[in-house]
């Protein structure tokens, strides 16, 4: 059995949702007749992953605080003052940008994924209370949701994600492909650089985990990603901006790093330029889950009995930081 993940490496029409709603149902359409069963799209595509910064008071210091503050501790004391009323304002405009799942936007990559017979992983900034959510909709080639997943590791020291809602967890869905059933997982940006996230797919029985992006990807990046499918043996895909926006390099992995014979072998799978395209990445279900099967990562001797200090809430020294408030950060409080 293979799945067949189209990553739909684009630049987007920033804040323009009906631009880029369009755009991405021309990258579905040629995902579709490439043979994908399922497109990927990049982080939060409804709007383009976009937060234009509003101009700071005539004489004020051009001091770029709020992203800058958890840096250097020289940038706290400006950083823990109040933003001035027009970055609100502008926060508040951003955050009436969101949309809900039953919105035309989404709606319109529903009706998409049915007659395309191929399933669809939206993005979109989601309206929820207190705060907008970041989110991957899986939605089945039939067009039903099968789950929405909100980033738990939303980027507190920047923005525009310090004024959105982190998710509650990580889950894992199952598809149904024209070959089969496939166990999926989900993760976006952020998340992918702390290895608990991909760790609690694989225990959730994920096969696949899809990864929207919306950074620039170099080599440590990269690496990591393709660490996270070799550590806990299941597959990864992630779609990220194209160049200007973003540097491209969507890319996938998978995890069979050494043959039946014990013979290593290289992992990857699709690795892109920094254009714009489709790339497919196809990956072959029936080698990673005789490998699932016989290897030794995974959770097959792990001893959760001794990982105590993993789910304390407490940061020391030197990793302590601060927020896009110039508050110090707390986790408990997220």
């Amino acid at each position: 059995m293979y799945l067949r993940v189209a990553l739909l490496q684009m630049a987007s029409c920033g804040e323009d949702q009906e631009g880029n709603l369009r755009k991405g149902e021309d990258f579905c359409r040629r995902a579709a007749a490439m043979g994908a069963d399922l497109a990927l799209f990049p982080e939060m595509w409804n709007i383009g992953y976009t937060f234009s910064r509003p101009p700071l008071p005539k004489g004020q210091q051009q001091v770029n605080v709020m992203h800058d503050v958890w840096r250097a501790p020289r940038y706290w004391a400006a950083g823990s003052q109040d933003p001035e009323e027009a970055l609100a304002e502008h926060i508040r405009r951003w955050q009436s940008l969101a949309v809900t799942e039953d919105s035309s936007f989404v709606r319109h990559f529903r009706q998409l994924a049915r007659e395309l017979d191929m399933a669809i992983a939206l993005t979109y900034l989601q309206a929820w209370e207190p705060a907008p959510r970041n989110v991957v909709s899986i939605i089945d080639r039939r067009g039903e949701i099968l789950m929405t997943y909100a980033k738990v590791h939303t980027c507190d020291f920047g923005l525009p994600e310090w004024c959105t809602t982190p998710g509650d967890g990580f889950y894992a869905c199952d598809l149904e492909t024209r070959e089969g059933e496939v166990r999926l997982g989900a993760m976006i940006c952020y998340d992918r650089e702390f290895p608990e996230s991909a760790r609690i797919l694989m225990i959730e029985g994920a096969e696949v985990i899809l990864t929207p992006n919306a950074c620039d990807l170099e080599e440590h990046r990269l690496s990591q990603f393709k660490v996270r499918a070799f550590e806990n043996s299941v597959a990864v895909a992630m779609a990220n901006y194209a160049a200007p926006q973003m540097n491209g390099h969507s890319c996938a992995y998978h995890p069979v790093a050494f043959d039946a014979h014990g013979r290593p072998q290289d992992t990857t799978v699709v690795l892109a330029g920094e254009a714009e395209g489709v790339y497919l990445a196809q990956f072959d279900l029936d080698e990673i889950r005789e490998y699932r099967e016989r290897e030794v990562w995974n959770n097959a001797f792990r001893r959760p009995h001794r990982y105590g200090k993993l789910v304390e809430q407490g940061v020391e020294p030197p990793f302590v930081r601060v927020n896009a408030r110039g508050e110090r950060y707390d986790p408990s409080k997220r």
